[in-house]
């Protein structure tokens, strides 16, 4: 969201909720959202054509870098109706399109009447498409279908139009043809918002009650929520209390989004504006909640949203033990811009104290990461993702498990974990490489639909543990990119899961164990032992690496022992002394074995632990 200027611009006039239409742009991730909005800005001109940059509502440096929206974008846009030559206010929601920000759009959608559904026409409906097209319709939405790009020289707009009309239940000519890039079509397709989308509903004269769908927090102003009213009206000065708390605030500033902060008089019924009250405490601002007045408080809450459940879990922690404070209160602010972020204290022997976070998805965990490290000048390390078990043991008892290292050592009846249901969208040449990659991930075909002749939907049932680490990249890489995919939540099934322990000298590591299907317990068996031959070093005596499961071995190397040459000095001579002198090193070594201990190195844990850059990068700062 846009930093809050101090700067008094023009104040608003106020707006009847007959002139209000509340949208929002969806699509697949790349489709287009971002330069059609920059096109909007531009035809209404809040923008000027002096100040206008590409993806003007992405504000984050990250977003800039990767091309890819993160946060959803409020906007206030002025348009005077080609149809009936009225005045109307249209306030837009440019949304993300990966499928880790889904809760960020279905927020957006809960603050609209109206969704704009984008679809690229030289790439045609992809996975996330359609679940962003269920998620419009779950919320009553009005769909207004739209073909971008039409300017591509290998844009199909009549073939992508057949493909949408059939998914939507409209005709063909109903598809609006757009081009975000040139502005083609742009002004036809803000007419129709118009005459398409209802205006919001609510009772101007009931107590105010105005539904948090964002926030963010602003270092000189605190925090800054973003709210659509539903009813009443809240005017700058009101007493004003959040209904799940109770707490009392005095407004300071209501205003709206013209992409810049703009103060105003007040919001009505169905305006999408800011308040700022000058709290510092990033916790009374939750997303979900409901703003109303102190002196007229509603009875009702609004229905707020779902709490998102996180499909991903990895440990974050800082590089310097001294800065975990400074990570704590970064993952304090983050959250309340990124509602999505849970996290949690967690310490561990080998890289000291963390949090352990829940996220959406890896890019979800990547750019949560990324934005630590910018915004608050933090050195992290991030442990490998893992997913979450449901361990019942024999006498059943539960016990949930959240990291390899919690799981239970007793008879275990049965272990469950969570399933997805993933949609793959792809060409049809590429069908028999993406069944293979998906029976290799334990995956359970549900069934397959072409969409035309050359697309082909495929649904499968996934282990989540399978898909968090590289089937996204494996499926990118086995159908040329051509393949998006799509996961929505199923719930737990049982599975015939291990505990892989790591043994060093007969004695069991924790932070190197892992939850893995039994078929795969071997090869990771393998892996671990390989890799910690080559990085813990040589003691003076030989230490056994083994991997196993319970009381059995499935895996084993050996790291041999520094020997000092004891022969050096017998040059020539009788055999006898030179056995007396191996023997005497011998009986050391064994004294040694039964006493000593091995030393792990910080690189070991890490390479197990952390991801591969992470791994440079403490090798780095050890230099």
């Amino acid at each position: 969201m846009p930093a809050i200027s101090l700067a008094k611009a023009p104040q608003p006039a106020a707006t009847k909720p007959e002139q209000i239409r509340n949208f929002c742009i969806i699509a697949h991730i790349d489709h287009g959202k971002s330069t059609l909005a920059d096109r909007m800005l531009g035809i209404t001109e809040v923008v000027e054509a002096r100040n206008m940059r590409a993806q003007y509502l992405d504000r984050m440096d990250i977003e800039r870098e990767r091309g890819i929206t993160i946060k959803s974008q409020a906007v206030r846009l002025p348009w005077r109706s080609g149809i009936d030559g009225q005045e109307y206010i249209l306030n837009m929601i440019d949304t993300p399109g990966h499928v880790d920000f889904t809760y960020e759009v279905s927020r957006s959608l809960a603050a609209c009447e109206g969704a704009v559904l984008l679809v690229d026409c030289a790439q045609g409906i992809e996975a996330q498409t359609l679940a962003n097209l269920y998620l419009a319709m779950e919320n009553n939405l009005t769909i207004i279908p739209v073909l971008n790009k039409i300017d591509l020289p290998n844009a199909q707009p009549e073939k992508f139009a057949a493909e949408l009309a059939k998914l939507i239940g409209c005709q063909p000519e109903d598809c609006l043809r757009v081009s975000g890039k040139t502005g083609e079509g742009v002004a036809e397709l803000l007419d129709q918002i118009v005459s398409q989308i209802p205006a919001p509903v609510g009772d101007a004269q009931a107590p105010a009650r105005a539904l948090i769908f964002d926030s963010v927090y602003d270092s000189y102003r605190g925090v800054v929520t973003y709210v659509r009213v539903i009813d009443g009206h809240l005017s700058p000065r009101d007493q004003i209390q959040m209904f799940s708390t109770g707490v009392r605030h005095e407004m300071l500033e209501v205003g709206v989004i013209s992409p810049e902060p703009v103060p105003s008089k007040g919001l009505g019924v169905g305006e999408v504006g800011y308040l700022i009250t000058g709290v510092k405490d990033v916790r009374q601002s939750r997303v979900g909640d409901t703003v109303t007045t102190y002196n007229n408080p509603t009875k009702q809450a609004l229905a707020g949203y779902k709490d998102p459940k996180p499909m991903v879990f990895s440990g974050l922690y800082p590089l310097d033990g001294a800065d975990y404070p400074a990570l704590r209160e970064a993952l304090d602010k983050l959250q309340l811009n990124d509602a999505a972020l849970v996290y949690e204290p967690e310490s561990s022997a080998a890289l000291g104290f963390g949090f352990r976070c829940g996220f959406l998805g890896l890019l979800h965990m990547e750019i949560v990461r990324e934005r630590l490290e910018r915004e608050s000048k933090l050195n992290l390390i991030s442990t490998a993702p893992n997913v979450v078990y449901q361990v019942t043991l024999d006498d059943g008892k539960e016990v949930r498990v959240t990291n390899p290292s919690e799981f239970p050592d007793g008879k275990i009846l049965m272990v469950r974990e969570p399933i997805v249901r993933a949609t793959i969208l792809a060409p049809s040449e590429f069908i028999g490489t993406i069944m293979e990659l998906c029976q290799e991930r334990r995956g359970l075909l549900l069934g397959m639909d072409y969409l035309s002749e050359d697309r082909v939907e495929i649904r499968y049932t996934l282990p989540l543990a399978e898909i968090v680490f590289d089937f996204f990249d494996q499926l990118k890489s086995r159908t040329r990119g051509y393949a998006s995919l799509d996961y929505e939540e199923k719930g737990d099934e049982e599975g015939n899961l291990v505990k892989v322990d790591i043994l060093l000298q007969g004695e069991a590591v924790d932070a190197f164990s892992a939850v893995v299907h039994r078929d795969k317990a071997y090869a990771y068996g393998v892996m671990m032992t390989s890799k910690l031959r080559e990085l813990i070093p040589r003691q003076q005596f030989e230490v056994p690496i083994q991997a196993a499961i319970g009381a059995r071995i499935i895996a084993r190397e050996n790291i041999r022992a520094i020997r000092k040459d004891v022969l050096a000095k017998c040059y020539g001579g009788d055999i006898s002394r030179k056995r007396k002198l191996l023997e005497k090193q011998k009986e050391g070594k064994k004294r040694m074995k039964m006493v000593g201990r091995v030393e792990v190195p910080q690189e070991a844990f890490v390479a197990a632990l952390a991801t591969d850059a992470d791994i440079e990068k403490v090798k780095a700062a050890r230099k």
